[in-house]
C-alpha cells in the first residue's frame, strides 16, 4: 500500500512574509507525494520502534561511555591506541546508520521533535574533531575542546529512556516559575550586596576583603546563601566590631537560603509530582489499549473459528448445532484465550464478590463466638442454681 505524507491543519495566524505562500504551496504539493518503498518503509519503522533496537542502543551508548571513559588515562590510550580507533569508528557508523533510519522512516516530522534534534546535534558534535584535524591540523589550540565535548555522546540514552524524557519535562515546565524565583534572589541579592558594602566595606575598618566591591559582595553573599562557610564570614565581621552584622547574617540567610532555596525545591518537586504522574496515566492508557488490541485479535480469531464451525456443520454430517458445539468443547484446552463481556465475569465484580465472602466469613466465625460464650454462661448459670428436694412422696415410696 502506498503511503502519504501528512501534515498537521492546524489553524494558526499566517504572516505576510514572503516566504509564507511559497512555503505553504511547496506543502500542498510534497504532501501529494506517494512514496512507492512503503514496505521497506513500515519495516525499517519496526525494526527501529522494536524493543530490541532500543536495547541494542542502550547497550551501545554504555559501552561508547565506558571507552571514553579509558579514553581518558593516558597509559590505557597509548596501549589500545588502535582498539580506540578502531571502536570509534564502529560507534559513529552505528551513530549515523541510527539516523539515516529515522530520517528515512518520516523525513519531514523528524525535525519536530526536540530530541531527534539533540542527536542531530551530538552527530555534528562527534564529527567536529575529524574536520579540525582535517582542516586546522593535529596541534591546532582548541582541538582539546572538541575532543571534550565527546562525552555528549551520553545524552543519546535520553531519547530511549521516557523516565528521563518525564524529568527534562518537569523542569521544561518549572522554567518560568524558576525563573521569577531567580530574579526574585538576584533582587535581594542586589539589595543586600548593596547594603553590606556600605556597612561593613568601609577602607578604613571593614572587611574589604568580602566587601570592599560590589563583585564581591555579590559572591560573599552566594555563600551565605548556600549556607557554605558563613561562620568564618561571620567571624571576620565580629573581630572587627562592626555594627548590625549578625542582624544582618541572619536575616539574609533566613530570607535566602529557607525561603527561596526552599521555595525553588518545593516548585521542582510539584513539577515533578504532577510530571510523573501524567507519566503514569500514559503508562496505564497505553496498557489498555494494548489490551484492548489482543481482545480484538482474540475476537476477531474466535469470530474465524465460528466461521469455521459453521462451515463444518453445512459440510459434515451434525444433526444439530449444539452437537457441534459439543465437540468443540472437547477441542478446548485450559490455556485457550477466552474474552468475556459479562459483568459477572469482570474484576470489580469479582473483588466485590470475594469481598463478600471474606464479610460473610468473618461474620459467621464472630456469631460462633457469641454461640460458645452463650453456652458457657448458660452452663455457669445452671450450676449456680440450688437443687430442689424430693418430694415427700417420693421419701415414702423409698422407706417402703
Amino acid at each position: 500500500m502506498s503511503q502519504q505524507f501528512h501534515f498537521q491543519n492546524d489553524t494558526r495566524v499566517i504572516s505576510s512574509s514572503l516566504l509564507d505562500n511559497p512555503s505553504v504551496a511547496f506543502c500542498a504539493r510534497f504532501g501529494k507525494f506517494q512514496r512507492r518503498d512503503s514496505q521497506c518503509q513500515a519495516f525499517v519503522k519496526r525494526v527501529i520502534t522494536s524493543r530490541l533496537f532500543k536495547i541494542i542502543m542502550i547497550s551501545i551508548v554504555s559501552l561508547n561511555a565506558f571507552f571514553v571513559v579509558l579514553w581518558t588515562d593516558y597509559n590505557t590510550k597509548y596501549n589500545l591506541f588502535r582498539l580506540f580507533e578502531v571502536s570509534e569508528l564502529v560507534f559513529v557508523s552505528i551513530y549515523s546508520s541510527e539516523f539515516c533510519m529515522k530520517l528515512y522512516v518520516d523525513p519531514i516530522n523528524y525535525w519536530k521533535d526536540g530530541y531527534n534534534l539533540l542527536d542531530v546535534i551530538i552527530i555534528i558534535t562527534i564529527f567536529i574533531p575529524y574536520g579540525l584535524r582535517r582542516f586546522k591540523g593535529k596541534h591546532y589550540l582548541y582541538l582539546n575542546i572538541a575532543d571534550g565535548m565527546q562525552s555528549l555522546r551520553i545524552l543519546k540514552l535520553i531519547t530511549y529512556s521516557r523516565g528521563i524524557r518525564t524529568l527534562i519535562t518537569a523542569v521544561g515546565q518549572t522554567a518560568y516559575i524558576v525563573a521569577s524565583v531567580l530574579i526574585l534572589l538576584f533582587v535581594l541579592m542586589f539589595i543586600f550586596a548593596i547594603l553590606g558594602f556600605c556597612l561593613f566595606g568601609v577602607p578604613d575598618r571593614g572587611d574589604t576583603n568580602n566587601w570592599g566591591n560590589l563583585a564581591v559582595a555579590f559572591f560573599t553573599l552566594f555563600s551565605l546563601a548556600t549556607v557554605d562557610g558563613w561562620t568564618d564570614l561571620q567571624e571576620q565581621l565580629d573581630n572587627r566590631n562592626l555594627a548590625l552584622s549578625r542582624t544582618f547574617t541572619i536575616i539574609f540567610i533566613l530570607l535566602a537560603s529557607f525561603v527561596f532555596l526552599s521555595m525553588f525545591v518545593g516548585v521542582m518537586i510539584i513539577h515533578t509530582e504532577d510530571s510523573i504522574k501524567k507519566f503514569e496515566r500514559e503508562l496505564m492508557a497505553e496498557r489498555h489499549m494494548t489490551l484492548m488490541e489482543e481482545k480484538q485479535v482474540i475476537l476477531k480469531r474466535q469470530q474465524e473459528e465460528v466461521s469455521k464451525l459453521m462451515q463444518m456443520q453445512k459440510n459434515a454430517n451434525y444433526r444439530s448445532f449444539s452437537e457441534l458445539v459439543e465437540n468443540f468443547k472437547k477441542t478446548l484446552r485450559h490455556t485457550d484465550p477466552m474474552v468475556l463481556d459479562d459483568f459477572g465475569t469482570s474484576l470489580p465484580f469479582i473483588d466485590v464478590y470475594l469481598s463478600t465472602l471474606d464479610n460473610q466469613d468473618t461474620t459467621i466465625y464472630k456469631l460462633r463466638e457469641l454461640y460458645y460464650e452463650i453456652a458457657h454462661v448458660l452452663s455457669l448459670m445452671l450450676e449456680d442454681l440450688p437443687q430442689k428436694k424430693p418430694s415427700q412422696s417420693s421419701e415414702k415410696a423409698d422407706e417402703k
